[in-house]
């Protein structure tokens, strides 16, 4: 693309509206995580997760006067390689606020190469290595969004495809921006008042199962229908939805899948009524929870869990949910949980959470508290427009580091690049969800999908490792060196 092609972009650039809506100094903070006897129950709205490729609106501040060219023209711009995130609309940029000044993000890619241009955002699950933007610039950090499941995207899952980024937002806790509470929008969600036993012992005098199992996302990397299926031989499950489907929904319009959504206020009310559900992630990694772990204690059901190994560090007290992996087989888990079916005060032990002061968890509480992001809550920004300020603050005191540098080159050092870690996803190889890979045969699904796409992801961050270290400038050419890792990694077996 010529100079001045991308010149006229970024002139365009000047004449952006101000975005007034994210910044960690911008927002006052409201204690959404403090355990308090008068904290407002939980109001009984349906709890719909933030979609970060959905359509988010950006508050605009009346009284900001619009930007001149001039004072936009010298800002450093963040540039959406992942269109379908840019959290702003109408136009293709915008000059947003932030806690240590002032951005403009775009999602105009004919910015890419222009000096100006420091940052590229991805989105996780849209990244593909065969189609990263090349060659890559040593101005530019590249930034990583990717709270959703490692099943979309193994390669980042690998050291060499994490470590191709220089800032992360991911569920774990150790990354630069962190969201392992993505899912869950305070302490008032956990403590919505569980239904009365009664209603559910009468439940179960009508033939319905002690534990319910809602899946249709099958043969998934956590293997979770494989053990499901072998649990069902030691106790009743009433499981709905497309996996190990032994039951109908109540109603036409919950059996639609087009209608009736896992928050439906409907289809809640039914789930409620059981008072164990399966809850297993689609993935095993750490910090990494979902709804299937939040919702049924929403609901007043106890989570029979698999899924983030650290889960125990996030749950409001130590005696809350059943962990599957703390039993030695499925027929002693059914045991465990036909014992508490049968012993109600046993069972409701494991709710004492929802009571006054039942949160005990002083960092599940200091978590909630002091995110600077919120889950349907007008008066916090998003977690989409908190990262994005965070990148902007990060590249503001990069420049500033690289001014004083110039200025001083004797006594202040070149600034070193930061640059992401494992630990920032930490997932590790599927494993099955019963039995050992031994037991399994070569033609299995879940054995020839997930063990090669994991490895294969491996393989996928050398190859574009090795491309950017050969300032390589055509993507074609991945896969010539995918090839090549591949042959030299079959070699050595």
């Amino acid at each position: 693309m010529g100079v001045g092609r991308i010149g006229a972009v970024l002139a365009a650039l000047g004449m952006l509206s101000v975005c007034a809506a994210s910044g960690s100094g911008h927002v006052a903070k409201r204690e959404t995580g403090a355990e308090a006897e008068g904290a407002e129950p939980w109001d009984g709205a349906v709890f719909r997760p933030p979609s970060a490729l959905g359509a988010v609106g950006v508050a605009r501040n009346s009284g900001t006067r619009r930007p001149g060219r001039e004072e936009a023209v010298d800002l450093p711009v963040l540039l959406w390689w992942s269109p379908g995130l840019f959290p702003h609309f109408p136009g293709d940029s915008e000059r947003i606020e932030c806690a240590r000044g002032a951005c403009v993000a775009s999602r105009d890619r004919r910015v890419r190469g222009d000096s100006r241009t420091r940052a590229l955002l991805f989105y996780g699950t849209d990244f593909r290595a065969s189609e990263a933007p090349l060659p890559r610039l040593a101005h530019q950090s590249w930034a990583l969004l990717h709270e959703e499941s490692p099943l979309n995207n193994f390669l980042l899952s690998h050291g060499p495809g994490i470590r191709l980024f220089n800032l992360t937002a991911t569920f774990s806790r150790h990354s630069d921006y962190p969201l392992p509470l993505q899912w869950l929008p305070g302490t008032a969600y956990l403590r919505r008042a569980a239904p009365p036993l009664q209603q559910r012992a009468e439940w179960r005098r009508r033939g319905y199962a002690p534990l319910l199992y809602l899946q249709s996302h099958c043969d998934v990397p956590a293997d979770r229908d494989r053990y499901v299926r072998e649990l069902m031989r030691y106790i009743p499950v009433d499981s709905y939805g497309k996996c190990l489907q032994n039951r109908e929904l109540p109603t036409p319009r919950l059996q639609d899948t087009a209608t009736a959504t896992t928050e439906d206020p409907e289809l809640l009310a039914f789930l409620s009524r059981y008072k164990f559900h399966l809850a297993l992630e689609n993935a095993i990694c750490d910090d990494y929870m979902t709804e299937k772990l939040w919702r049924p204690m929403h609901l007043g059901a106890v989570p029979v869990y698999r899924g983030s190994p650290s889960v125990r560090d996030w749950m409001p007290n130590n005696h809350s949910i059943i962990i599957i992996d703390d039993f030695e087989s499925p027929q002693k888990l059914a045991e465990f949980i036909d014992f508490l079916d049968k012993n109600d005060e046993e069972y409701v032990k494991y709710l004492a959470y929802k009571q006054p002061g039942g949160i005990t968890n002083q960092f599940l509480l200091d978590s909630l508290k002091h995110r600077e992001w919120g889950v349907n809550d007008p008066l916090l920004p998003n977690y989409l427009n908190g990262f994005e300020c965070f990148v902007c603050d990060h590249e503001l005191a990069r420049l500033d580091a690289e001014k004083a540098h110039a200025a001083s080159p004797g006594d202040i050092p070149v600034p070193e690049p930061h640059v992401a870690q494992l630990s920032h996803m930490a997932c590790p190889m599927p494993t099955p969800g019963f039995g050992s890979v031994e037991e399994i045969p070569e033609n299995d699904s879940w054995k020839e999908m997930w063990l090669q796409d994991y490895w294969q992801g491996l393989d996928q961050g050398e190859a574009l490792t090795a491309m950017i270290h050969n300032n390589e400038t055509q993507q074609r050419k991945f896969w010539d060196y995918l090839h090549e890792i591949f042959m030299k990694r079959n070699q050595n077996l």
